[in-house]
């Protein structure tokens, strides 16, 4: 086992640790105030006494390897770990919903574990994605608080996450419910290859039974409740608590993470309240990468919160990849404060120049439901198909359009949020506004940086077509995008491209341009595209240039 112990520190980059004999007591029972049992499993050091204790609540199984192994390597660092099956999975009881029971059982289990000979009354909390939800859905509201949490490519809400920009995150969503509704026992060669066919099938809202053949539960939740106003998720959104959160926090995650938006948000929010909080963002997604980096920042963060070591942590507040420049960054804050927000106008072509927008009228395309345009690359959870990709295909169909600069003199940095305003009208009222910006290199080559998509519908038009100055406008919706932050560097040379379309599928579900709730539409209308960048009406993306 001490060999073993070596090799982990080695994998994760950690100096070596004391190797004392680890020990597991499997299948403690931990019992809810409503009657349910939960179970877990606690691993320590053998023969040492009253210890702090690491909580992790996970809806994957309790002895996944990559658990068995982070436990084993905080174990041989004097502390304790306790990983429990959240509710209605991997033998714990109840009932299993995705997101909806995690602050209740997670407080109930907090206060167990206090109430135990074995623990010191200290408990920190540790986990990545729904294991790093399952944080967000405790540490506010604990009393006494927590001694820290580490949070790995997580949000304290995942309801952004689920309808980015209003749009059903079909791609994310089917891929994870597929996994959760089929045992292991039951998976089979073909799985992956069942899932993508079934992001075809309609109405998306029944999509599990050609993924796995049978209704899934946390499937049938996000398409039921899609539409705007539903209140379905408010109990699972714990982003408002999130500033009164006073233990120590160290967050990781990617530039191409489904999860980035709102672990910023997250950040900045503790930052902005004073808290004693870090993040580190690479140049990866939602993967073994991410993974790695993140065991190894919360291996260091815990050791050194409940070991008493804390002089040894790094202090900058942010740490970031520069994609393309392979450098580091340490910063004060998010965004950096030499960033400055700047418009690139979309008309002809791309232009720094709001005089340059050109009155030739409208750039058009029409996107067809039954032949709903394609997408490549981005924040996606399925292995060795997210990130970036060469978007160039796409961008030949008549179903788009593309601006595009011209070559940069100088490398252009991008570090900080971006986001677009696009005045648009739509035949339909209806429709799915996607954009997406790209680096298109010196042999033509374009490739994804960020995007962003936005559910347009009748109610974003201004009444009788007019908008508060009076001036006719005929339908015109001034679109408001927010798209994936970004750290990127665009090579002297190289240019910029804008691509607009109408959808990005399967990444989210398509827009069938009727009105008809997502999760059941299955009828469609073709909907044709308008998009202004006259001096009336200037359209734009919003590049945080960074001057450092």
């Amino acid at each position: 086992m001490a060999v073993l112990g070596r090799l982990a520190d080695r994998v994760l980059g950690l100096p070596e640790a004391p190797a004392p004999d680890v020990g597991m007591v499997r299948d403690l029972r931990v019992p809810m105030p409503d009657g349910v049992t939960l179970v877990a499993d606690l691993y320590r050091p053998r023969g040492a006494g009253i210890l702090p204790v690491v909580l992790i609540r996970t809806p994957y199984g309790t002895r996944q390897p990559v658990i068995r192994l982070f436990a084993g390597v905080l174990a041989r660092r004097g502390l304790q770990v306790v990983v429990q099956s959240v509710r209605g999975v991997r033998g714990s009881g109840g009932e299993w919903r995705a997101f909806h029971n995690e602050k209740d059982d997670g407080l109930a289990t907090l206060t167990w574990l206090r109430a135990q000979p074995w623990c010191d009354g200290r408990v920190a909390m540790a986990g990545a994605s729904y294991l790093g939800f399952a944080e967000w859905a405790v540490a506010p509201y604990a009393d006494p608080p927590l001694e820290a949490v580490a949070l790995g490519v997580t949000a304290s809400e995942f309801v952004s996450s689920f309808y980015p920009g209003g749009a059903l995150a079909l791609h994310n969503t089917l891929v994870w419910s597929s996994s959760m509704g089929i045992r292991d026992d039951m998976k089979r060669p073909l799985h992956s290859r069942r899932v993508r066919r079934a992001m075809r099938h309609l109405p998306v809202g029944e999509a599990d039974l050609a993924a796995i053949g049978r209704p899934e539960p946390f499937l049938r939740e996000v398409t039921a409740h899609a539409e705007p106003g539903d209140d379905f998720w408010k109990a699972t959104d714990h982003s408002a608590a999130v500033p009164g959160t006073t233990a120590p926090a160290t967050m990781v995650t990617g530039w191409w993470d489904l999860f980035l938006r709102g672990q910023l948000r997250d950040f900045a929010a503790l930052h902005a309240a004073g808290r004693h909080v870090r993040i580190t963002i690479g140049p990866w997604g939602h993967d073994t990468r991410a993974l790695r980096a993140t065991l190894s920042d919360q291996v260091s963060w815990l050791d050194a919160h409940l070991n008493g070591d804390t002089a040894r942590l790094r202090q900058a507040p942010v740490r970031l990849h520069l994609q393309k420049a392979n450098r580091w960054l340490d910063f004060d804050q998010w965004p950096p404060p030499e960033t400055k927000p700047t418009p690139l106008y979309l008309s002809r072509s791309l232009s720094w120049d709001e005089s340059g927008a050109a009155d030739t009228g409208p750039s058009t395309f029409t996107y067809d439901p039954l032949d709903p345009t394609p997408t490549v690359g981005g924040p996606l959870l399925s292995p060795g198909k997210g990130g970036q990709r060469d978007n160039t295909p796409i961008e030949r169909r008549r179903d788009v359009v593309v601006f595009t600069g011209a070559p940069l003199d100088r490398d252009l940095d991008l570090i900080g949020p971006v986001s677009a305003t696009i005045n648009v009208r739509t035949s339909t009222g209806h429709g799915d506004l996607f954009i997406r910006l790209c680096d298109v290199d010196r042999e033509g080559v374009s490739r994804n940086v960020t995007d962003g998509i936005l559910r347009l519908n009748p109610d974003d038009i201004p009444p009788d077509g007019t908008p508060s100055d009076g001036t006719p406008e005929d339908g015109i919706i001034r679109a408001e995008i927010e798209m994936h932050p970004t750290a990127y560097r665009f090579l002297r040379g190289h240019r910029l491209r804008v691509m607009l379309a109408g959808g990005a599928f399967p990444r989210f579900a398509r827009n069938h341009g009727t009105g008809e709730p997502a999760g059941r539409a299955v009828a469609s209308h073709r909907t044709r595209f308008e998009v202004f960048g006259d001096a009336a009406h200037p359209s734009a993306v919003h590049l945080p240039v960074w001057s450092g």
